[in-house]
């Protein structure tokens, strides 16, 4: 990946941080985004070997912007996108789910991958060659009980990553998405706790449910994420392209 050109987005922490910080080791130009201003500073505070912007993924202008700055500092050349932004939206049966918050966890896990996309494929045309990784879940292959708009959003990303790859495979680029199981993290404690609130269960009781539905009775960490978007970015994945590839230690159901 020397020299190569990468943007990660949502790249302040777990998944997209760790993403980050393997194609940097690598030896690629890599600039991550994050909407949460504390995380950017810190990143262009600690690790020089990344260049860190505030930005909001899912805003039209923020994008814009974002590659407007990004392009010209690795001189149009963009070899890597690797969409990552998401958040985890509501807990609860569909019908006591608030309409607001459903839109925001389509805005904020689909529409980002959209726009940002948008802007990389024209670049990537222009060079014949490019790989785009879309973070969707195991919940992208399988239902997902009393979390419907996250699901909604991730099935969603596996069939705009199918069609992506249909469409720019005749111009040499790459597009697959990555199906985490549960990462271990402070995101995965957060929707723990909150399924746990939803059934009147622990913390401890929905934690054993996930890893027992599980073949491996594991979680993954975000560097196995990592390290495969790496395989599949690199010369070793080169004919790789219109795949939902789970990294999940084989998740058998997400039923309750």
């Amino acid at each position: 990946m020397k020299g190569k050109g990468v943007l990660v987005t949502g790249g302040g922490s777990g998944i997209g941080y760790a993403v980050a910080k393997a194609f940097a080791r690598e030896g690629a130009n890599v600039h991550l985004c994050d909407r949460e201003e504390s995380l950017v500073n810190q990143l262009s505070e600690n690790e020089p070997g990344l260049t860190a912007h505030l930005a909001d993924a899912a805003d039209e202008d923020a994008v814009n912007q974002l590659f407007d700055t990004v392009l010209e500092q690795l001189d149009n050349q963009l070899d890597v996108l690797v969409n990552n932004v998401g958040i985890s939206g509501q807990n609860g049966p569909l019908e006591t789910l608030d309409a607001n918050d459903w839109s925001e966890t389509l805005r904020v896990n689909v529409v980002s991958a959209f726009l940002c996309s948008k802007r990389a494929i024209p670049v990537m045309k222009q060079r014949n060659c490019g790989s785009i990784v879309n973070l969707s879940s195991t919940a992208g292959i399988q239902g997902y009980p009393l979390r419907t708009p996250y699901t909604a959003s991730k099935w969603a990303i596996v069939g705009l990553t199918k069609t992506m790859a249909m469409e720019l495979g005749t111009y040499g680029i790459r597009v697959n998405a990555i199906c985490p199981g549960p990462v271990s993290g402070p995101r995965i404690d957060r929707v723990i706790n909150a399924e746990a609130e939803t059934l009147a269960d622990t913390y401890q009781n929905v934690r054993a449910k996930y890893e027992k539905q599980v073949s491996m009775r594991c979680f993954v960490e975000a560097e196995d994420i990592a390290e495969q978007i790496l395989f599949i970015c690199s010369d070793k994945g080169a004919k790789i392209s219109g795949q939902a590839l789970a990294v999940d230690g084989h998740t058998e159901s997400l039923a309750v």
